[in-house]
């Protein structure tokens, strides 16, 4: 009878052994997975910060070709603007339709202006010149000869040449006298 009960004893102890085995075993193959898993996880978060900084890198890229666009469209528009208040200001008649032409140019200048990342104080005067065509087309047209100057400065971006541009539209006599 104690025979039976050592040898139930060892039986049990070597099952019991056996089942530890079974669960280190078991637990050693889920770290393994868990070590795997983590692993793998690092790496496609590190792939997927490569291909964000890919992505910035041509995201600032292609803006920087945007806004060399914008700038050569500027300036072909400001181009337009000085050709036409030159033939304005050489023609002998036909004052409304020029007038009416410059008036475009100047829009489609403005238009460009607000495209282009350049100071706020840039696009404001550009604006108010535009204003200005709208809404004082006499005093502007006794004025086109002084522009030309002021607009080839503004197109070959010399230092002040806003700042004489906004003089020259705080100039303009806002009462209508």
């Amino acid at each position: 009878m104690q025979m039976a009960k050592d040898k139930e004893k060892q039986k049990s102890k070597k099952e019991q052994a056996e089942q530890m085995l079974k669960y280190t075993y078991r637990d050693m193959g889920q770290e393994f997975i868990m070590r795997r898993k983590m692993w793998r996880s690092i790496i496609i978060a590190v792939m997927t910060l490569i291909a964000l900084m890919v992505f910035i890198a041509l995201y600032i890229s292609e803006m920087q070709k945007v806004q060399d666009t914008y700038q050569k469209q500027f300036d072909y528009a400001l181009g337009s603007v000085i050709e036409q208040i030159q033939e304005y200001t050489e023609a002998d008649g036909d004052f409304d339709r020029r007038y009416r032409m410059i008036l475009a140019e100047i829009t489609n200048l403005n238009s460009f202006s607000f495209l282009m990342e350049k100071k706020e104080e840039e696009h404001k005067v550009i604006n108010e010149l535009y204003t200005e065509f709208i809404l004082y087309p006499e005093q502007m047209s006794d004025r086109m000869g002084e522009l030309i100057p002021l607009l080839e400065n503004v197109k070959t971006s010399e230092n002040d040449s806003y700042d004489k541009l906004k003089e020259f539209v705080d100039s303009i006599d806002k009462m209508g006298e």
